[in-house]
């Protein structure tokens, strides 16, 4: 992943993947398989980047997951948003707004 790209996802990774699990219940491999179809290959979420974060928001009672098996018939750990998962997203998005506002103001002020 180029440099400029893991600057972005440090702050967004989390919200990412918030985002992509409110869709419905989805294994790791296929969120990060999600967000790079999205963004059109322009974020690339490598393994060692994408299950400590989904730990961490596990830890943090935002998702819940379950072992279940895949369309492939393997076993894999499939997540979903709990309530207060849902209430962060809400709040990430918000200030995720907020902050794109912000960035417009100042990239279109006058040279």
């Amino acid at each position: 992943m180029e440099q400029g790209k893991a600057e972005v996802l440090k702050g967004t990774l989390d919200m990412l993947i918030l985002k992509v699990v409110a869709l419905g219940p989805i294994h790791g491999y296929a969120i990060s398989q999600r967000i790079q179809q999205i963004s059109k290959d322009l974020f690339q979420v490598p393994e060692g980047s994408l299950y400590p974060a989904l730990h961490r928001l596990e830890d943090r009672g935002w998702l819940q997951a379950k072992w279940e098996e895949t369309e492939t018939g393997r076993d894999a750990k499939f997540y979903s948003l709990t309530r207060a998962g849902k209430k962060r997203l809400s709040a990430e998005l918000v200030n995720w707004e907020r902050l794109s506002e912000a960035m417009a103001l100042i990239l279109s002020a006058a040279e």
